[in-house]
């Protein structure tokens, strides 16, 4: 997102919603629905950290990881690539659209490259779930 932009928003008394619509409108590869979804797991992690704290993008994308089993179970893969988020990479390019944005912040320790291969989707969010049947119940 070009800095003025970022400029314009943070001069001006907006919502986050009118915020969320300018980011749309520079990067459309991400929906809406995917924006809301990062800033609801990033309250989610940050409520479960023993000690509130700025979180790295290692720590947020395992958040975001275990956010989206608890939503949407065995479909998290789906639902993710649906919103075309197919790597933890893609995490962080939304991340740093929405500190660009103003709707986060960063410190100067952190990077996008701290979004990279954090986890394989597949293994995540596939490998390790076990459908277990109860065979007294057929």
């Amino acid at each position: 997102m070009p800095s003025n932009l970022r400029s314009i928003i943070m001069s001006q008394d907006l919502t986050p919603e009118i915020m969320l619509d300018s980011i749309l409108e520079q990067d459309k590869r991400y929906s809406r629905l995917a924006y809301c979804f990062m800033m609801d797991a990033l309250n989610y992690t940050t409520t479960r950290m023993p000690v509130r704290r700025h979180i790295t993008g290692q720590e947020l994308s395992m958040g975001i990881r275990n956010y989206a089993i608890q939503q949407f179970g065995i479909a998290a893969r789906l639902v993710l690539e649906q919103w075309g988020i197919t790597e933890t990479r893609h995490f962080g390019d939304m991340v740093f659209n929405l500190i660009d944005g103003g709707l986060m912040r960063k410190t100067d320790e952190d990077s996008i490259d701290d979004f990279n291969e954090v986890f394989d989707f597949e293994s995540e969010f596939e490998a390790k779930y076990r459908i277990l049947i109860d065979k007294t119940q057929l």
